[in-house]
């Protein structure tokens, strides 16, 4: 089982991006692109809620970058 380690620096920004509910752009490997606000991660996925509320789960190793919109 894959430890979920807080004191690794990524792990961190994603849970501030979580505290600050900030819109957030998710650029996956696939070239698609995917905005909302973080609601949790674990070790392994990542959920948004985009602008209608709609939950999408995320595999880690699917996302290229993330950056707060602005």
């Amino acid at each position: 089982m894959t430890q979920f380690d807080t004191s690794l620096p990524s792990i961190r920004q994603v849970q501030n991006l979580i505290k600050q509910t900030i819109p957030v752009e998710f650029k996956l490997l696939t070239g698609d692109v995917l905005t909302g606000r973080v609601l949790w991660q674990d070790a392994h996925c990542i959920c948004i809620a985009d602008e209608n509320s709609q939950q999408t789960t995320v595999w880690k190793q699917a996302i290229a970058y993330t950056k707060p919109k602005s």
